[in-house]
């Protein structure tokens, strides 16, 4: 059995074979990543920490975010794919390794530095994961912007679906073995996936023949500074309310366990990446111009958080129904965006741009998170559904100045 499947991977097209080898690195490392922030959630709240506390704890993963699409791209385009793909996992490993320590040594600066780390690593996997999606493509195909579309759904759906999988996986492995046992299972599994990865993918992998000065990052493509701006406002609107204010909100008011809160967001980001992978189709269904789609999917998400505020929270089946909703909308306008920075990016040159353009996504994510901690903190969880309903709106709005060109 094992050499048969081995036999027809073999027989794959080489590009397929690394993009498989590129889609199971990116699973690997996104389920540690959606586990760790369970974990880290949880636990110190579990601790006696407040909403604002947890949510600075993510501060600085979010922050180092910002800067490494910056330069990761940069880097990607110097150095190769692989490489930063790689880093990235290293990286995520000494993370993982400092949560190691005795309860009583993690101390909130401690927890920021590892968290600064893991989100260095984070962006680095995931900008070179997308960015090798554009390299791989077969150019001369006469479908290939639906190849296009269709390799990056795929990628971007499966990986929020194991992302679920960690958020319920942490909950768990804290309820069972426990924080510190939980991040030690965790490093262990990374430490075998980086060296399959060392040994199997193309070196060079998206290196440009020439090498790019640093200022070439700042992207100077209209699409790509619409499309980010958009994009920032999409995932604050997320993050706003369910980084920090919905578990705690969960397991505060509701009584949840660890493992529930966990199981539930589990559920949603896998219903989220399963709707990712059919966006192709959905967005099919909205005839149109890139401009037009992505104002027409964004305003049809913008309405759903503020009835959401408007309904009983202390309801919990509202709750949850408002919550899978919002993950069916989300998921087919991040998909659609996903796939149009990669469309939109130079094809010499893919991770400059493709960096720049994750950059605003994690300043969207750090202004969510920090909004959904101080904002529940002081106001609530309705007062965040409103502010996401907000965000969504304006992610409509900027994308009115996206280009009049026909869906590729």
């Amino acid at each position: 059995m094992a050499e048969s499947l081995a036999s027809r991977v073999k027989a794959l097209p080489y590009e397929v074979r690394q993009y498989l080898l590129i889609t199971g690195n990116y699973w690997a490392f996104t389920l540690t990543d959606g586990a760790l922030r369970m974990l880290v959630v949880l636990y110190f709240h579990q601790l006696g920490y407040s909403p604002l506390e947890v949510a600075l704890l993510f501060l600085f993963y979010e922050a180092f975010g910002v800067v490494t699409n910056l330069i990761g791209g940069w880097l990607g385009a110097r150095l190769g794919l692989n490489r930063t793909m790689n880093v990235g996992l290293g990286l995520q490993i000494v993370a993982l390794a400092m949560l190691m320590v005795p309860a009583a040594a993690l101390s909130v600066p401690w927890v920021m530095a590892a968290q600064a780390l893991s989100g260095i690593a984070k962006d680095l996997n995931k900008m070179s994961a997308k960015s090798a999606v554009k390299v791989l493509v077969p150019k001369d195909s006469p479908s290939a912007g639906s190849a296009l579309y269709r390799w990056v759904a795929i990628l971007t759906g499966s990986k929020n679906a194991l992302k679920g999988a960690g958020f319920f996986l942490g909950g768990l492995l804290l309820s069972l073995i426990g924080f510190r046992g939980a991040v030690i299972a965790m490093a262990v599994m990374l430490v075998a996936v980086l060296g399959l990865s060392l040994a199997r993918l193309k070196a060079d992998l998206g290196r440009q023949k020439r090498k790019p000065k640093f200022s070439e990052v700042f992207s100077k493509s209209r699409a790509i500074n619409v499309l980010s701006a958009a994009r920032l406002c999409l995932f604050a609107s997320r993050d706003v309310w369910f980084v920090v204010a919905l578990p705690v909100f969960l397991y505060d008011q509701h009584g949840w366990s660890h493992w529930t809160v966990g199981g539930l967001l589990a559920v949603w980001v896998i219903g989220y990446g399963g709707v990712q992978t059919q966006a192709p189709r959905l967005t099919g269904l909205v005839k149109g111009g890139a401009r037009g789609i992505t104002v027409f999917w964004a305003l049809m998400l913008a309405g759903l958080p503020a009835l959401l505020a408007l309904l009983p929270l202390a309801e919990v089946g509202w709750l949850v129904a408002g919550l899978l909703a919002f993950g069916v909308l989300f998921a087919i306008n991040s998909s659609w965006h996903s796939y149009l920075i990669v469309h939109y990016a130079r094809a010499d040159g893919v991770s400059m741009d493709v960096g720049f353009y994750y950059m605003a996504n994690a300043m969207g994510r750090l202004a969510g998170t920090l909004l959904s901690g101080w904002v529940y903190q002081v106001h609530g969880l309705a007062a965040c559904l409103w502010i996401s309903s907000a965000l969504v709106a304006a992610s409509a709005f900027m994308a009115l100045a996206l280009p009049r060109e026909a869906r590729a």
